[in-house]
């Protein structure tokens, strides 16, 4: 346990940031399996809906730094890539 005033603070602001990040977080991925469980469903009119909201999300999670930009893009490519795949079938 932290003795000083200011570390104590400090502990608040990482607790605070840690549920936030851990919400965002959780919000992503639960928008990740929702977008991939329609595509096992070969629904790809909602999967093409759902896309739009995954990248929204991924983005936001990017600009708040819960996750880095690269990872962000790298996820979105591969979401792409099996919602084309998807379309073609």
């Amino acid at each position: 346990m932290p003795n000083i005033k200011s570390a104590e603070k400090r502990v608040a602001v990482a607790k605070a940031k840690t549920l936030r990040n851990r919400m965002i977080k959780s919000d992503l991925k639960t928008a990740v399996k929702k977008f991939e469980k329609v595509l096992l469903n070969n629904d790809t009119e909602l999967a093409r809906r759902l896309y739009s909201e995954v990248v929204k999300k991924v983005d936001m999670a990017a600009s708040k730094g819960v996750i880095h930009k690269n990872v962000a893009n790298r996820k979105k490519s591969k979401l792409a890539l099996r919602l084309n795949a998807a379309s073609e079938n």
